[in-house]
């Protein structure tokens, strides 16, 4: 049996390259090529530390609620096809993200926000637990007006409400995405020993007013 490190030393380790990429684009449909996003799709783009873990706990959570498609890559940045060394060096302005289609008439954007604030720790600026540095920035990034109204009430009443005015979350207008390198996309999936960020938990808070 191989064996697989469960702690973040995994993170260090583990190989800057591997099997060609999957669709590396510009901020397009961001599914493989065995996803077919449905016409009225909707798409959301979030950060919140190592992707990995978000990306899981999104598709354990929403996988059969309405989520088509989660996608890993890199957003917020100037590189152009950035790779995922050039990401870690914290030098690119890239964070790593996950992005989203999903069916509105079963999701609204306000769930995917509102679990978004559940799942990890918005009051540390770049960084998540032990993992440190701009790219694992709490981070929004809206597609449309409609999407920023929603980001901006969900944030200001999970900073009053859960977090006590601590929120460092970024809310911004989403760019360009790159998709990652094809062994990032569901890892936890196809390596369940492998690391995921301590912060990574959902929290038991009341409902937001």
């Amino acid at each position: 049996m191989a064996f697989t490190m469960p702690t973040f030393a995994t993170r260090l380790f583990r190989p800057f390259t591997s099997s060609a990429r999957l669709g590396i684009t510009a901020d397009t449909a961001g599914g493989s090529a065995s996803t077919v996003i449905p016409e009225g799709a909707e798409k959301a783009t979030i950060a919140a530390g190592c992707f990995w873990g978000v990306e899981h706990m999104y598709r354990k959570h929403f996988g059969s609620k309405g989520l088509y498609d989660a996608r890993v890559g890199y957003t917020g940045g100037d590189l152009s096809n950035p790779s995922y060394r050039a990401v870690c060096s914290g030098q690119t302005g890239h964070a790593e993200a996950l992005q989203l289609h999903y069916d509105p008439t079963q999701i609204t954007y306000r769930q995917i926000i509102e679990f978004f604030y559940r799942i990890h720790d918005p009051t540390s600026p770049n960084r998540q637990g032990p993992d440190v540095g701009p790219q694992y920035r709490s981070a929004i990034y809206y597609h449309g007006a409609e999407q920023e109204a929603v980001a901006r009430e969900v944030t200001r009443q999970a900073d009053e409400q859960w977090y006590k005015g601590g929120v460092a979350t970024e809310v911004a207008p989403a760019g360009r995405w790159w998709d990652a390198e094809d062994y990032h996309q569901q890892y936890l999936h196809h390596n369940p020993s492998g690391y995921e960020c301590p912060t990574h938990f959902l929290r038991a808070f009341p409902p937001l007013q």
